[in-house]
């Protein structure tokens, strides 16, 4: 019983719709802006740097407070509430099932479980994103890498890390399509910074 309510936690925290909310509190509909995805990405393209890299903070901290905390009292049962954290983050009861991509969630999975994996992801995401400026790119072959690179430090941790590599991927999969046609929307991540802070 007791796991099964750590797992009810997990999805609790990972359910509430930070970039939604964010995005609400600059006068933005999220769902009707960009790519309508609750992600912190679609924050930061829409309501600017400030109020997309808050979203995507809270999105991290939703789902490493609840692992951290479950990893601390409970054990391995971290691993499943990780998962579900991600799950909620990407299926919000809140939203109607109705949510993001799970990246800044997962890079909240990484820090709580083992947060080398979690400065590995920066090292890798920020330069291809800044490099190809398509976030969804450096998204995909990040998440994947260290789904990959997990099983160096446990086979546990492989797994939950491929799995919400693969969930990633899915989720991703129009973003996929574009980038092949080469049609994909472009984030320049410093000039939206520059049009931020020069208002």
């Amino acid at each position: 019983m007791t796991n099964i309510l750590w797992i009810f936690f997990g999805y609790l925290c990972g359910s509430i719709p930070f970039s939604y909310i964010m995005a609400k509190l600059a006068g933005i509909d999220i769902t009707k802006v960009g790519s309508g995805n609750v992600g912190g990405t679609n924050v930061l393209r829409s309501a600017g740097a400030i109020y997309g890299v808050l979203s995507m903070i809270l999105d991290l901290l939703k789902a490493f407070i609840p692992t951290i905390l479950a990893y601390k009292f409970s054990g391995n049962i971290a691993y499943f509430v990780a998962f579900f954290a991600v799950i909620g983050h990407i299926y919000p009861i809140i939203l109607r099932f109705r949510g993001g991509k799970g990246v800044a969630s997962t890079v909240g999975v990484y820090f709580a479980l083992n947060p080398t994996l979690g400065l590995i992801f920066f090292l890798l995401w920020l330069p291809i994103t800044l490099f190809t400026k398509y976030v969804s790119l450096a998204s995909i072959v990040t998440l994947t890498t260290i789904g990959i690179i997990s099983f160096i430090y446990s086979f546990e941790l492989g797994i939950l890390n491929i799995l919400l590599a693969l969930i990633s991927v899915y989720k991703h999969k129009s973003n996929i399509e574009r980038l092949l046609n080469k049609t994909e929307n472009k984030t320049d991540v410093i000039e939206i910074f520059k049009k931020t802070f020069n208002k």
